[in-house]
Formats: structure tokens, sequence, C-alpha cells
């Protein structure tokens, strides 16, 4: 009697968990690229400006209200506790079409006089809206890359920076160029594609049963994915700057959103093959009598226990100070609460930090438009697309440097961001010189 070991099922279960979870990458990828929908509002602000009779002061307190509106993401992390994952995504998405989808309706003159309260709240809900799918891709990128979620989140929320410059290649390529009809088509976009995307990659963002360890090939993997990443980022700066039409940077900046599939499908066809030579294997080698059977198995059971304790990272837990401590390569180092959080002098520093450079930024890049317009440019698309693919590299560059020097060199995030903060105020002191 012959014996027939289940290789084969364990194979078949671990090449469909690691294709899909790499396709779930790929889906935050997807959704963060559009999700990024109230960076477009410089390109459009001045046309809505005119057509809604607003002042520059109004236009000031939209852009608030849209931040503002982010204050309540609490309730989509409290969606996702008790919620599925699609659901919660499919909210977010119907948040930004009635938050964009009605504005849409007031430009065109389908609502007629609204009041500023409504544009207002309306501004807050499409501001939320960005949490709750932001919440969508936190959780999956956490679960499904356990650890290496830090470079995971990271990598995927850098492609939220190209936002703007997605729908910018959009517009341009498909809508008129009339100033008014182009602001049309940005409410009209905001509405709606966040909706089509979420509805199409709502299946794959799921939890994967990935087990206790990260397979030996996510290096590599990530390492692809960052070799991708940089070469999007290439295209969308250099996109920016040349003379390219429309479509063909709708077309290239597509291409480049699909290239990352590369990587499921090659997992996919890898472990196939890896299957199939396995099982070719098995029936050549372990055709063995019902007598070696359980010497066999416990042979079996000690290789894959100790591959499993290569493979798997050393987690120390610290039950006094509430500490969680990973070692694997690149993960997250520390787990801390609130209490102790608010003790660290870091979190203090990356506190200040933040708030008086980078909140400026934002601040600048959401009234740019105006800044445009009273410097008598014309070019805000061009504008608003160049910020955007320059952010892109921004939001990259500390999950880059985290990946791949963290493990030779401790790097000080507050004194990362102080060293970005040097050139923006020399950006902003040549900027406020008269043109």
């Amino acid at each position: 009697m012959y014996r027939q070991t289940n290789l084969g099922s364990y194979f078949a279960m671990s090449s469909s968990s690691k294709a899909f979870q790499w396709l779930s990458l790929v889906a935050i990828i997807w959704l963060q690229s559009i999700n990024g929908t109230n960076t477009t509002f410089p390109a459009y602000s001045s046309q809505l400006k005119n057509t809604l009779s607003l002042s520059q002061l109004q236009i000031n307190n939209l852009v608030f209200a849209s931040d503002a509106g982010k204050l309540f993401g609490w309730f989509s992390g409290i969606a996702a506790i008790y919620l599925p994952l699609w659901l919660v995504l499919i909210i977010g998405s119907l948040l930004g079409l009635i938050g964009y989808g009605v504005q849409f309706l007031f430009v065109t003159n389908q609502i007629s006089s609204p009041a500023y309260w409504q544009i207002f709240l309306l501004t807050m809900v499409a501001g939320n809206s960005v949490c709750w799918i932001n919440t969508v891709c936190y959780v999956v990128s956490i679960r499904n890359f356990p650890l290496l979620q830090q470079v995971a989140v990271g990598l995927t929320t850098s492609y939220q920076g190209l936002s703007a410059k997605i729908y910018t290649d959009i517009v341009s390529a498909a809508f008129s160029s009339s100033p008014h009809k182009r602001a049309q088509a940005y409410l009209l976009l905001n509405s709606l594609l966040p909706l089509l995307v979420c509805a199409v990659v709502a299946p794959l963002v799921r939890n994967i049963d990935v087990g206790t360890g990260e397979p030996r090939n996510m290096a590599a993997g990530f390492n692809l994915m960052f070799v991708m990443t940089i070469a999007t980022g290439i295209y969308a700066v250099i996109a920016s700057l040349g003379s390219m039409i429309g479509l063909d940077r709708m077309i290239g900046t597509g291409v480049f959103l699909l290239i990352p599939l590369v990587i499921p499908i090659v997992v996919k066809i890898r472990e196939k093959l890896s299957r199939k030579w396995s099982l070719d294997r098995e029936n050549r080698v372990y055709n063995v009598s019902i007598d070696d059977q359980n010497g066999l198995e416990s042979i079996e059971s000690g290789v894959v226990k100790q591959e499993e304790e290569e493979e798997h990272s050393t987690v120390q837990v610290h039950d006094e100070v509430g500490e969680v401590q990973v070692h694997h390569g690149i993960g997250v180092r520390e787990e801390i609460g609130v209490k102790l959080m608010v003790q660290r002098i870091d979190f203090w520093l990356h506190f200040l930090v933040y708030f008086f450079s980078a909140t400026i930024g934002l601040v600048f890049l959401n009234t740019l438009g105006q800044i445009a317009e009273s410097r008598g440019s014309s070019k805000t698309s061009s504008l608003v697309s160049l910020s955007s693919s320059s952010g892109f590299f921004g939001r990259l560059m500390p999950s880059l440097l985290d990946y791949f020097f963290s493990s030779k060199y401790m790097i000080s995030r507050p004194a990362f961001l102080m060293a970005l903060a040097a050139p923006m105020a020399g950006v902003f002191f040549v900027a406020s010189q008269p043109s």
C-alpha cells in the first residue's frame, strides 16, 4: 500500500493566500490613487468662486470644511470594527457621491440658489468620505502584512499624492477646455470615480490568512514594488513638466497603475509551477509502504516546523510596560498605548514639527489655485498636477528610507521632517517675492 502526502494541498493554500495577499495590496494602491479628491480643489476653486459668487474668505473656509470633515473620521474606525470592510468602503464612496454630486448639481444649475452653509456642509461630507476609504486601506494593509505593515501603509498611502494628477489628466483628456466645464468635470469625477473603483475592488479588500510568518519572497516583492512606484513617480513628474497631450498622459498613468499587477500574477504562476513540481516529486520519491507512514509523518512534521521557525519572526512581549517588540527585518518595532505615547518626547516633537511644517504645506497646496490666479497664471491645472507628482515622492520617501536603511541606521522621524521643512521655508520665501 502506498501513501499520498498532503503537501499538494499545503502548496495550493499557500499559493492562493500569497497571490491574494499581493492582489489586495494592488487594490489598495488603486483606492489610494483616486481617494485624494480633496487635492483637486485648487484646480477648480476659482471657477467655483465665480459660479457660486463666493468671496475669497468663503473659499478659504471651504478648504477648512474639507479638513474639518476628517475630524469625524473616527466614525469610520468604529464602523470597521462592526461592519464588513467592503461595506465600509461603499459607505465612504457614497458619502463622496453625496458631497461632490450635489455640488455638481449646484454648479450645473440643476439645483438653484444654494445657501453657503449647504456648500460648507457638503464639503465636510466630501472630506469625511476620504477617511472611510483610508480606514479600509489601513486595516487591510496592517492585517495582510502584519510584520511589514509600516512599509505597506507608507507605500500605498504615497499613491494618494497622485490623485490630483490622475484627475487632472482625465479632465484634460475627456472634457472641454472651458474653465467652467472643467470645474463641473472635477466635481463629477470626484463623485463618480471613487464609487466606481470601490465597487470594482471591494471583493479584493479582505483579510487574507497569511499565517504567523511572512513568506520568504516578501522582501523581493516589496523591492520590486518600490522600483515600480519610483518609476511611476518619475513618469508623473516628467509628464507634468512636458508637453504631452491629456490623452497620452492619462494612458501612461493608467499603464503605470496596472504594472503592480505583475507581482500577484508572477506569484501565482510561480506557486503553480512549484506545486506541480512538488506533486511530481512526491509521486516519484514518497512512495513508501504503510509500515513507514508513522516515521515519514514525523519527518515531514519536523521539516515543516523547522522551516516555519526559520521564517517566522521573533516576537517578544513585555507586559510590564505594555510594549510589543517585533524583529523581522523591517517591521513594527513598538506598539504602545495612548498614555505611554503622550509621555514620549518623540511624539511631541513629531506633533510640533508636523503642525508647523506639513500643515502649512497643505494650506499652500489647498490655495494653490488662488495663488496662481493672483500671480496672473492661467496654468493652474499644470501646477496642481506638478505639485501632486512632487507630493507623491514626499509621501514615499519616509517609507523608502525606513525600508532600506532602518535595519542599519536609526532615522529620527522628527529630524527627517525638520530637514524637509527647511527647503520648504525657502520656497515660501521665494514665492512671497513680487513676480
